[in-house]
């Protein structure tokens, strides 16, 4: 018999077995005390414990039942708060030691005798999700929504109530008691709006930009500004929430009560660039978008004149895609272009101020490899994106992925914001690359690229993508390459600009900052495209088989009223001929655009037919099946949909300019072997477009030469292309390391 007769004594005793896991040995203990003070109730909430933590559960409730039921009310409550925080105390060491299956267990208990408590309900919550037994309606079992909505408002931890609302954020952002959760919350946050601003919109920009669920991002932007309804960071985003859940009005209307609440020169960049993308996106709002273009135009040059180095990086990545709409609306690279550069870099200015350190140790630490670095070497390719997934730019570049050579070439894939449900292209991707790096934060994927001594990093983005721009500027790698995703960034950081000798003109190299670099045939190769069976027929669209049917399927902000007024010109010259419009737009928007046109140029209104949109690209393509000639967009031609188009062996009229983005269907047409429908100006473009609608023969003959180009057009050569792409990084790396 042990002569101890202080309970702390007992408990000091039974301590290292509690946290040797010899539960068996502490109950023993236990049992042995409440022998000699039988009085002492502290002997019996552990005793209990002990029992449970064997998975003796109804002998642990029967025992702290035992101990309690003498009791009067008062002592029982007293009693049930000792044990009760006996329980937390446990299950908190259960936590830490992540053996949240027993942790669940003893917080159920404490359930059972405080089923209010709010913050086990909410450890509760969050162990559900790490249990992976969470459902969704959890919330309502737990009583949880609705404690926190009772008319006397409980006390509860906020830092605790955010941790929890955080992980169900992540966890089941879709599932509708999630929304009702966060608006439960807000009244808990009245006081200190920042605390909830750090939850939500960080989960707000995951769910919206990575998993593509915009809806819900609205939603919890607008729950949000509830409570703080002039934060302008919440609304700049919603705006582009609003926008691409395709709430067009809603978007711009945001947008315009974002501009009006920001005052610095750098955030009415941001904000007035809102406007003009959603009234871009909305397409039909030409007059008021050509305002908006000219007011942007002058506002980025009243940034790059002020000539500031203390804007802080958040302020910096959302200037990089300030000048993303300049294309569309107009063709003039020699000035464009001047003013991207300037602008970019003024961004990379800032980047080096505000990460100078960081910047100077890559520098430093790549100068130093370069003189350790063997001739001969198998190179290091870095490809960065947040568009390996469908999309256009995952479409055309798997050839590449698909064709390396993996003896010459280690190949790693650096993916921003791809964290889709479900997409076999993003999947297909994973298998593709040696390593996978997902990450959303800048500076965690540039410290990665870095630390994997990537040689060559391939920018697949340009300015489409902030976080993109921002490893760019940091110069993680020593050879820096844009391709593909859109035009040159002008980023000081980057070296070399991959093209082709026809989709830039030869004056390029005059006002581009980067180098440009050009493959000897083509800037983009594919060995083809998948094609699946049709949904539309023409009688379903009310056109005679007879018929000459020309398409346009382009997004709304690539559609310029005077190369639509173009497309409208051929309509009206051509007998018994439809348009077919096809496009992400505002559907009452675009029908209001073409139908003022229509007028304007005295065209049957009932020649035209929308198409909708289809969620599957090979069903796209096998659509295309009922059309005779594609009409390209001007001064954006397609790209993707280009080289489906010839891929379907269809004809097609483009309207050649000197800007990328207006020569990318000319090389295309040119690596496939046709030149019939190449037009260099508005007046080529109609008589292209009238001759290939009235002459079938030709355009019988222009078909033939696209199906024979299929065996030996450069087009379709991804095997080829991605030769030529290597043998431009081993002379990119080659220059880099001869280079005193």
């Amino acid at each position: 018999m042990l002569s101890l007769t202080s309970s702390s004594q007992w408990h000091l005793r039974t301590e290292k077995y509690l946290l040797a896991g010899n539960y068996n040995q502490a109950a023993s203990l236990y049992e042995e005390a409440i022998t000699i003070e039988p009085d002492v109730k502290s002997y019996y909430w552990y005793l209990g414990l002990m029992l449970l933590l064997q998975g003796q559960d109804v002998e642990a409730q029967t025992t702290w039942l035992m101990a309690i039921m003498a009791g009067e009310p008062e002592q029982v409550e007293v009693w049930n708060t000792e044990l009760v925080e006996v329980l937390q105390t446990e299950a908190q060491r259960q936590e830490k030691l992540e053996e949240y299956f027993t942790a669940e267990k003893i917080r159920q208990n404490i359930k059972e005798i405080f089923p209010q408590d709010i913050h086990n309900l909410l450890h509760l919550l969050q162990l559900a999700i790490k249990l992976e037994i969470y459902t969704g309606q959890n919330l309502q079992e737990l009583g949880i929504i609705e404690i926190l909505k009772s008319e006397s408002r409980v006390e509860v931890n906020l830092k605790l109530l955010m941790e929890a609302l955080n992980t169900v954020l992540d966890y089941a952002p879709a599932h509708p008691s999630t929304l009702d959760f966060v608006e439960a919350c807000l009244p808990y946050c009245k006081n200190n709006t920042q605390a909830l601003l750090i939850t939500l919109l960080p989960a707000a920009l995951e769910i919206g930009y990575s998993q593509k669920q915009f809806g819900i991002a609205v939603q919890l932007c607008e729950l949000y500004l509830k409570i703080s309804p002039q934060n302008t960071e919440v609304i700049g985003h919603l705006a582009s929430f609003y926008q691409n859940a395709a709430e067009y009005e809603k978007g711009i209307e945001t947008a315009k009560l974002f501009f009006s609440l920001v005052q610095e020169l750098a955030d009415q960049v941001f904000a007035n660039r809102q406007i003009l993308r959603g009234l871009m996106t909305a397409g039909g709002h030409w007059e008021e978008s050509c305002s908006v273009h000219k007011k942007q135009e002058s506002l980025v040059k009243l940034l790059i004149d002020e000539k500031s180095t203390q804007l802080d990086t958040a302020k910096i990545s959302r200037l990089f895609n300030a000048n993303f709409f300049t294309p569309y609306i107009e063709d003039d690279p020699l000035k464009n272009r001047s003013i991207q550069n300037q602008l970019m870099q003024l961004c990379q200015a800032n980047i080096v101020q505000n990460e100078q350190e960081t910047i100077n140790r890559y520098f430093q630490g790549n100068l130093e490899r370069k003189k350790h670095i063997k001739s001969a070497k198998q190179l290091k390719i870095g490809y960065l994106s947040h568009c390996l997934r469908s999309h256009s730019v995952g479409w055309l570049a798997r050839w590449l992925f698909q064709h390396h050579d993996r003896d010459k070439f280690q190949v790693n894939g650096y993916f921003i914001n791809t964290n889709p449900v479900c997409d076999p292209l993003h999947e297909w991707y994973l298998t593709k690359v040696d390593k996978i790096y997902k990450s959303n934060e800048s500076l965690q994927l540039a410290e990665e690229i870095y630390q994997d001594e990537i040689d060559i990093l391939i920018d697949l983005d340009s300015i489409t993508l902030d976080t993109t721009c921002d490893v760019i500027s940091l110069k993680p790698a020593p050879v820096q390459v844009t391709w593909l995703g859109w035009d040159a960034s002008g980023i000081p950081a980057v070296d070399y600009f991959i093209a082709d000798p026809y989709v830039l003109p030869d004056s390029a190299p005059e006002y581009y900052k980067e180098k440009i670099w050009r493959l000897p045939q083509t800037y983009i190769g594919v060995d083809g495209f998948e094609v699946s069976v049709p949904t539309v027929r023409r009688d379903q669209l009310d056109i005679p088989d007879d018929a000459v049917v020309y398409f346009c399927g382009q997004r709304g902000f690539k559609r310029h009223p005077d190369i639509t007024r173009l497309q409208l010109k051929i309509l009206k010259e051509v007998p018994n001929s439809y348009l077919l419009i096809k496009g992400i737009s505002d559907e009452e928007s675009i029908k209001n655009f073409f139908e003022e046109l229509t007028e304007e140029e005295g065209i049957n209104y009932s020649k035209l037919r929308f198409l909708p949109i289809v969620m599957s690209e090979s069903i796209h393509r096998a659509n295309l099946g009922i059309v005779d000639i594609v009409l390209d967009t001007y001064p954006y031609n397609g790209a993707t949909t280009t080289l489906e188009t010839l891929w379907m062996c269809i004809p097609m009229v483009t309207r050649v300019g000197e800007q990328f983005a207006a020569r990318n269907s000319y090389t295309m047409m040119m690596n496939a072997g046709v030149t019939e429908g190449i037009a260099w100006t508005d007046e080529e473009y109609v008589e292209w477009g009238v001759r290939l609608g009235k002459n079938a023969a030709l355009r019988q003959q222009v078909a033939f030469k696209l199906k024979a180009s299929r065996q030996t057009a450069p087009l379709w050569n991804g095997k080829q292309f991605t030769r030529e792409m290597e043998n431009a990084y081993e002379q990119m790396w080659h220059k880099y390391i001869s280079d005193s």
